[in-house]
């Protein structure tokens, strides 16, 4: 008698508790916008944060609104802003596509060590000891800090420096937050033309850390016909809308340091 008492007891309670959450969840049911779960299905689902939201869901829910535009996800194609602009009743007006790059070109054969470095493989932690093992204190770690942050395995580590593949990179930054150096930067994904070094100690002091890196000659800026190039701060900055990818300044390049190849 006493255990089915018990079940009795057992059981009302479960009724209870079944129509109390039946009810809740009707008081408390938060109506989503189909207009979102549209927009959501087309976003990437990378949750990079690289539009500046938390995620995808945020994401999809401030263009929904209105507080973010179409094209506002630099992860998804020019196809997918233009699907999202039509849900949304707006055009798509594409910005330049850009691709993050390693300004560094200080190779394991080409930049001198201060020391052998055999602490945790992490440019973060690195950096910590003395700057890092590198001589040249903005040259590249080659740890892979950026390459373990990248979602689309879009960075490489070769010879001791870390690669961009500008066919995979989405321009997430997430690289670039994570590089102790600074020393990755957004370039045009159409310009093959770039200074790799990111050194801007004078030439004498450059050279006796890296056979590679820009001494601030000025050979390319004297030899550019359309002022693309300057050095500032002793280091070769390109300008990318004057910048015709001609090459000269490859060619003249004493030091190899600007890569470039026929676009």
């Amino acid at each position: 008698m006493v255990i089915v008492n018990a079940v009795a007891v057992t059981g009302g309670i479960g009724i209870v508790c079944g129509v109390l959450l039946a009810l809740a969840s009707k008081l408390f049911t938060v109506e989503v916008d189909d207009k979102v779960v549209e927009i959501r299905n087309l976003l990437p689902g990378a949750n990079c944060g690289a539009c500046g939201y938390a995620g995808c869901d945020e994401m999809a829910a401030a263009i929904a609104e209105g507080m973010a535009p179409a094209d506002g996800c630099p992860v998804s194609s020019s196809e997918k802003h233009s699907e999202i602009a039509a849900l949304m009743g707006t055009t798509s007006e594409e910005s330049e596509k850009k691709v993050a790059h390693v300004m560094c070109k200080g190779c394991n054969d080409l930049a001198s060590k201060k020391y052998e470095y055999d602490g945790v493989k992490d440019c973060k932690a690195a950096s910590a000891v003395q700057g890092g093992n590198k001589s040249c204190d903005r040259g590249c770690l080659g740890f892979g800090t950026c390459m373990e942050a990248c979602k689309f395995d879009a960075i490489k580590i070769i010879d001791g420096v870390a690669v961009v593949d500008k066919e995979k990179c989405t321009a997430c930054g997430k690289c670039i937050e994570e590089c102790p150096k600074a020393l990755i930067e957004f370039v045009p994904y159409k310009n093959n033309v770039i200074v790799g070094c990111h050194n801007k100690d004078f030439g004498k002091a450059v050279k006796g850390v890296c056979k590679i890196g820009c001494i601030g000659c000025k050979m390319c800026e004297k030899n550019c016909e359309f002022d693309a190039i300057h050095v500032v701060d002793n280091l070769a900055k390109v300008d990318y809308d004057k910048c015709t990818q001609c090459m000269v300044c490859v060619e003249k390049c004493p030091v190899s340091v600007i890569q470039g190849k026929e676009a």
